[in-house]
């Protein structure tokens, strides 16, 4: 009998953990909101034991009286031997802020005492043990369409193996909160500034033989490959699940996306790999 699928789910409050719990649902798990952390374990033992195979829970700060019991219960929950991962969202201070104030309502942890800033970052300070070991997505820029787009390649990871993540982004964006590594490609020839160029991303054909026929690109792109091919092994050694790198240029649209392509396409050929482009919205 195969094991029961379990995903916890995690996040700051107003980061899109109603649309990951619905996209999850989507994808035949069996969902449950805002679990209080003591009722894991035997909310999941029977779960296991009425036979459904996936099945995912969040857990938040809006329980937040018994939160901090949670790493004692996911103790008890591996100790049941399930295929357990871990998804943590997160978005930026301006989105989150911005989030409650369109939609008009109050933070979680508020209780007419603190600011959202105050609450978001007592919130933040609450999940970092959490969010030290999941798989993080930053939804700061994503659409609901993205991030649904993500949490189905999340589902769909073989959780034996380490995986790779390779994100495009644009520095004048914000970075993204769920980088492990960044690279600074700025640096670089800029496709931008050829107007037949301009419109083009890194994926087209004219901006992957403009990059190649430069030799710093080249050059910079082998050096992140090296770089990454060294350290790689150690994260596994360590027990590392993801590893999230970052290549960022100016708006992500050129020099990002066409490293980010090139390096997953590379590492692809021995490793798991996901590749994101947070600009491209398409």
């Amino acid at each position: 009998m195969s094991r029961q699928q379990l995903i916890l789910l995690s996040g700051l409050s107003g980061a899109g953990k109603s649309v990951a719990l619905k996209s999850l649902e989507d994808l035949g798990y069996f969902c449950i909101d805002n679990l209080p952390a003591p009722l894991l374990p035997q909310t999941v033992a029977l779960l296991d034991e009425d036979g459904y195979p996936q099945v995912a829970i969040s857990v938040d700060v809006r329980s937040a009286h018994n939160f901090a019991s949670f790493p004692n219960h996911l103790e008890a929950l591996l100790e049941l031997g399930l295929d357990v991962q871990m998804l943590f969202l997160e978005a930026n201070n301006e989105t989150l802020v911005k989030r409650f104030s369109e939609t008009r309502r109050s933070h979680p942890l508020s209780s007419g005492e603190l600011t959202v800033s105050e609450a978001i970052a007592l919130e933040r300070e609450m999940l970092a043990d959490f969010s030290e070991v999941a798989h993080r997505i930053d939804s700061s820029d994503l659409s609901a369409n993205q991030l649904r787009s993500w949490i189905r390649q999340f589902v769909a990871l073989d959780r034996s193996q380490l995986t790779v993540i390779f994100e495009s982004f644009g520095f004048k964006h914000g970075l993204p909160l769920d980088a492990d590594f960044v690279f600074d490609a700025r640096c670089l020839p800029n496709p931008y500034y050829d107007k037949a160029l301009r419109p083009l991303t890194g994926k087209d054909q004219p901006v992957i033989d403009f990059l190649q026929r430069q030799a710093v690109v080249g050059r910079f792109q082998e050096q992140i490959k090296t770089f990454m091919q060294a350290w790689l092994p150690e994260f596994e050694a360590d027990n590392r699940s993801y590893i999230t790198v970052a290549i960022g240029c100016t708006g992500g649209q050129h020099r990002s996306v066409y490293l980010a392509e090139q390096l997953a396409q590379h590492f692809a050929e021995h490793r798991q790999v996901l590749l994101r482009h947070r600009e491209q919205h398409g």
